[in-house]
């Protein structure tokens, strides 16, 4: 018993020297103690860093701390992907991503992250929608059955132009070919805006656009929107008939935006963080910063981020590999 009380005593001085551990101090009612850093896997300026930053202002002032965006763009979002699945799981660190976290795993060869197990969702955030525009020297292409009916009659003639291979935009246009069985050319870019000045040109004939940057030059007259992706109207274009309504059955492409954390953070912390980035899209002002850029809030459950993004990854995963796309 004196042996057993003597290790029981040293092993709790050694507790005591190398003290608890950050993640079992904060719980969900202490966090957050200190400020949280919002990792942005993409440059500044896109739709993902601004959502970032406007829910980032929100949540600061709700939870009394600072959320401090850090951009770590590169190589399709993976770059900054890596670093948060390898932070620690203390509630600290967050992303936010995109329908690249589902498709990613078919489109590189090798990933240095899972982006199912080394990540605890968080919340869906908003979609914004791709739009489906026409060069204004494709003057007979009206509708979308008009450019159905004109490539099926010129095979691999029309082309469509993406912000790069294994984009959203691409794989909206990929995914269309899928089930229309037409065949165009894909002419990638790297990004939106030199694709967009080219569809202007009349040197590509369609593209399937974020909102974001194609309203500017539809609002303007420069460009024709024959359809957004999403399954239901956007409330940015809301004359504009969504693909399906357009005549192409089944037609659904929805660029959304998620919070992740590391994989192992405390579920009372990140049903803490879901709630109160859930309630602050319901902001009047956030909304209003929101549908400047296009975006569409939606919110979700962390379980039901989860079971979205299993869906995603097996839907776009057949299509990559059944279409041969890589992101080279």
């Amino acid at each position: 018993m004196k042996r057993t009380f003597i290790q029981q005593t040293l092993a709790l001085a050694v507790l005591a020297a190398v003290g608890t551990p950050a993640w079992a101090q904060d719980d969900a009612s202490s966090w957050p103690s200190k400020p949280v850093k919002w990792v942005v896997p993409f440059p500044p300026g896109g739709a993902m860093d601004a959502i970032a930053r406007t829910l980032g202002e929100v949540a600061s002032r709700k939870l009394g701390q600072p959320f401090i965006v850090e951009n770590k763009a590169g190589a399709g979002g993976n770059i900054g992907a890596d670093y948060v699945a390898k932070q620690p799981a203390d509630g600290y660190t967050l992303m936010i991503t995109s329908i690249g976290m589902a498709t990613n795993g078919a489109l590189y060869n090798k990933l240095s992250y899972n982006p199912i197990k080394d990540f605890a969702p968080v919340s869906l955030l908003a979609v914004v929608p791709n739009v489906l525009v026409v060069s204004p020297h494709q003057k007979d292409i009206k509708s979308a059955k008009d450019l159905v009916a004109k490539a099926q009659q010129n095979p691999d003639k029309l082309t469509y132009a993406s912000a790069g291979n294994g984009t959203s935009i691409h794989l909206a246009g990929a995914n269309f070919t899928a089930l229309t069985g037409v065949k165009m050319l894909h002419i990638p870019y790297r990004g939106s805006g030199p694709a967009i000045t080219d569809l202007l040109g009349g040197q590509v004939d369609v593209m399937f656009d974020s909102i974001t940057s194609a309203r500017p030059h539809i609002q303007a007259g420069k460009l024709k929107a024959l359809g957004v992706t999403t399954k239901t109207r956007s409330t940015s274009l809301p004359d504009v008939p969504t693909l399906a309504e357009a005549g192409i059955t089944g037609y659904e492409v929805s660029p959304w935006f998620a919070a992740f954390m590391p994989a192992g953070t405390p579920p009372a912390i990140v049903e803490k963080l879901g709630k109160t980035l859930n309630e602050a899209m319901t902001d009047p002002e956030v909304k209003k910063r929101l549908d400047f850029i296009g975006a569409e809030p939606i919110g979700s459950t962390p379980q039901a981020l989860g079971q979205h993004l299993k869906t995603e990854t097996e839907r776009w995963t057949a299509l990559i590999k059944s279409a041969g796309i890589t992101a080279d």
